[in-house]
């Protein structure tokens, strides 16, 4: 802006001055050209009056190289000249000023050299015997004058125009220093040229609305890092070049990158082959996904593409944790599978026995033994179908009817209907403690406490003891279970609360257990937001305990 102001002026400054010379130069040249013709007619007046008083001897006692006298007869031959040879000289009746002399008394004219430098100015008058005089003088023409002041022309332009630099400079600086000071974070607050109010005033409004849009998007990108870092989800935003743009805490966690990889390329924080496919695939189907393990989790991707108005934007990758899903997916298949060996065995067990009473084959003596296998298969079928049908109660979440229950008269319960198997096994039961009340479904802390003490029982060396104890703390109660029996070794402990696991299965189809008691008071523990351990040792015996929190 600066130097537009200083050409602008600089030029303005030239501009006048040119004008004001030409101008200056031709009004001069007038007035003196004026005042010369004036001054001529003056001359040719005096000599006029000389010349019809003395005669020719008048004229050739002048002595003047500046003016150039002319006598001329009344038919245009040359009487006299002042600068040449009258009879050399052509007849002069064509002469513009000689015929106007000739008929009206007086006349003049102008006439251009050839080299166009010079102009020479004529006057006639006509004298009293019908003679004409004429004088001339010659002249520069303005041209000629111009060149001749060239010098000081040249000299006043060069002044002037330095003077107009400095000036112009000068102005420019101080058009241009209130501008450079101009606050456009807070425009109103200016004292700046009056002419820049509405255009300051338009700032501000400008400014307001930009503000006003900023906090609109700042609030939306609040609430979209907000909601996209409480994501359980991992949720990757890409433009168009596969730069990120967005990514969130589970996303950076999953694939172990840093906020610093905005802006990066994603295929710097995973270069897996699987994930290139996808990028590529999605690009081009607009969709893609696959499934991956990371970190030890299994992971389903999902990749599309962003179009708007028929332009490709970017991608969006999410990621699900399904290892809670894939682990269903496959307990169903294996407690599918289970169930139908443990349904199959008892069956197979009473359809051989009972096919066996059909044709004969048993012997008259043996029939209530084969009778009591048929019903004892039948109860371990019973037994088993119950216990599945409280594990799928159980895994539905069902709201049960919930009281308050005192975990110590559920224990003493419990050992008194135990009692019979106990002292079968030659094992002792034995019930401390304090009451222990916990707000609960009753059926479900009665399937806890039976199947701990059920499988101390089973698992019990003859002649070994069982403790049940109940202790209240504030806000806690825990109910722990002792055995003296066979123990379990510590690579099993996490293993014993699957479905059908066994830890022994020859000892356990001898007990006659459906392998799904220990199943369902884990999930009768997790109903009840209870943590279970379990502390055992080959041979040394094993002690469960579940802790309730009771909120108090």
């Amino acid at each position: 802006m600066t130097s537009k102001i200083f050409k602008s002026i600089l030029s303005v400054a030239i501009a006048v001055l040119l004008a004001s010379l030409v101008i200056i130069t031709g009004v001069l040249y007038q007035y003196f050209g004026t005042m010369q013709e004036s001054q001529l007619k003056d001359e040719l007046s005096l000599a006029a009056k000389a010349t019809q008083q003395l005669g020719e001897s008048y004229l050739q006692n002048l002595d003047s190289d500046r003016y150039r006298l002319t006598w001329v007869d009344d038919d245009g031959t040359v009487i006299f000249d002042s600068h040449a040879d009258a009879a050399t000289m052509e007849n002069h009746a064509g002469r513009e000023e000689i015929r106007e002399a000739l008929v009206s008394g007086t006349g003049s004219s102008t006439r251009q050299s050839s080299t166009l430098t010079e102009q020479t100015i004529y006057e006639a008058t006509r004298l009293e015997d019908g003679s004409v005089l004429r004088i001339s003088v010659s002249r520069a023409t303005a041209l000629v004058l111009v060149f001749g002041m060239l010098q000081p022309i040249i000299i006043v332009l060069v002044i002037a125009l330095l003077l107009s630099s400095w000036l112009a400079n000068r102005m420019a600086r101080r058009v241009v220093e209130p501008l450079n000071r101009l606050n456009l974070e807070n425009p109103m607050e200016n004292e700046a040229y009056e002419e820049l109010s509405p255009l300051l005033h338009r700032i501000h409004a400008q400014h307001l609305e930009i503000n006003s849009q900023m906090r609109e998007l700042q609030h939306k990108q609040d609430e979209f890092d907000q909601i996209t870092g409480n994501m359980k989800e991992a949720l990757v935003l890409l433009d168009n070049t596969g730069r990120i743009l967005s990514i969130n805490t589970a996303a950076r966690m999953l694939f172990g990158a840093g906020k610093a990889c905005i802006g990066e390329d994603f295929l710097t924080i995973d270069r897996k082959h699987n994930m290139c496919l996808a990028l590529q695939e999605a690009y081009v189907n607009e969709h893609a996904g696959f499934r991956d393990s990371k970190n030890g989790r299994e992971y389903q991707f999902d990749l599309n593409r962003i179009d708007s108005d028929g332009n490709n934007h970017g991608m969006v990758i999410l990621a699900f944790d399904i290892t809670e899903q894939v682990n269903a997916e496959k307990h169903r298949r294996e407690f599918t599978a289970n169930v139908s060996h443990e349904l199959k065995t008892p069956l197979q067990s009473i359809i051989g026995s009972a096919e066996l009473m059909e044709n004969g084959i048993v012997k008259e003596e043996d029939v209530p033994r084969f009778v009591g296998h048929i019903r004892q298969e039948a109860s371990r079928l019973v037994y088993l179908i119950d216990d599945i049908i409280r594990l799928s109660q159980l895994d539905e979440g069902a709201e049960m009817p919930r009281e308050d229950v005192s975990l110590k008269v559920i224990a003493d319960e419990v050992c008194a209907n135990l009692a019979d198997a106990a002292r079968l096994k030659g094992v002792s039961l034995e019930v401390t403690g304090d009451d222990g009340v916990v707000n609960g479904v009753r059926r479900l802390l009665y399937e806890i406490v039976y199947n701990l003490c059920d499988n101390a029982i089973k698992y019990n060396n003859p002649g070994g003891r069982v403790r049940v104890t109940v202790a209240g703390k504030p806000g806690e109660i825990l109910l722990s279970v002792q055995d003296t029996g066979i123990g379990i070794s510590p690579e099993h402990h996490d293993k014993v609360f699957e479905r059908f696991y066994r830890v022994d299965k020859s000892h356990s189809k001898q007990s006659g257990g459906t392998g799904l008691g220990l199943s369902i008071v884990k999930h009768a523990v997790q109903y009840h937001h209870g943590k279970i351990t379990v502390e055992s040792e080959p041979n040394k015996g094993t002690t469960i305990s579940v802790l309730f929190d009771t909120g108090a």
